[in-house]
């Protein structure tokens, strides 16, 4: 989103968003899972017609959050368990089998202490888990005795997020963890190497950070071919 010039969250427009989601589609050999934030709506009815709106541009995964970026509050769980039931049943009614990746932030936006934030990240996987969802996404696990606390309370596929402190992925694969999100942690690394890049220039007038590691113009070019049809 920020690369269209949107902050995170639903400031694009879905029309705007949907077309970056088929422009990826159109390129990929491999599943893409595309992040439709809230789900693009209120009502269950709402966001199961912009998930349609992902299935069509391509896509057979989706992230959907419970809070909203421009107030920082969680959504009810009740709410959110019936968007997921709705999004199921879309895949169900389309034969699709869509991935759908619950993502929780009650870490960060739950009332109470770390521990009482835990106690309902847990409640709402459990309830996003047993609503229809393929994975749930805590956001804000980093530690291994919270993580493990977490994949225990679930007995089911976990995400998280790459992030600073995070172990290591055979110490996570080893807890239980079943899938690891880069999230905008590229975005972040890449501007990182931008802001190295433009200091170089200005202090020392060289060039060596940015040309170090890169990769071809054939190779970029590459990446924006057209897949090729079986």
């Amino acid at each position: 989103m920020v690369s269209l010039g949107y902050p995170d969250g639903e400031t694009i427009p879905f029309d705007e968003h949907l077309s970056a989601v088929r422009r990826i589609a159109n390129v990929l050999s491999i599943p893409l899972s595309a992040d439709a934030a809230a789900g693009f709506g209120v009502s269950p009815e709402e966001v199961v017609s912009s998930i349609r709106g992902f299935i069509e541009a391509g896509a057979v995964g989706i992230n959907i959050e419970d809070f909203a970026h421009s107030t920082k509050k969680l959504h009810s769980a009740d709410r959110q368990v019936e968007k997921i039931k709705a999004i199921r049943q879309l895949g169900e009614s389309l034969k699709i089998p869509i991935v759908i990746n619950a993502r929780t932030d009650a870490l960060r936006y739950a009332e109470g202490d770390e521990e009482a934030k835990l106690t309902e990240a847990i409640r709402r996987g459990v309830a996003y888990r047993d609503a229809g969802a393929d994975c749930v996404y805590p956001m804000g696990l980093t530690d291994l005795a919270t993580i493990s606390t977490f994949v225990n309370a679930l007995d089911f596929p976990v995400n998280v997020m790459i992030r600073k402190g995070l172990p290591p992925i055979h110490q996570l694969e080893s807890l239980g963890v079943r899938r690891v999100s880069f999230g905008p942690s590229a975005s972040y690394s890449a501007m990182g190497l931008l802001k190295r890049v433009s200091k170089e220039v200005l202090d020392k007038g060289t060039y060596d950070t940015l040309t170090e590691g890169a990769i071809s113009y054939d190779e970029l070019n590459s990446l924006a071919a057209p897949k090729k049809e079986e």
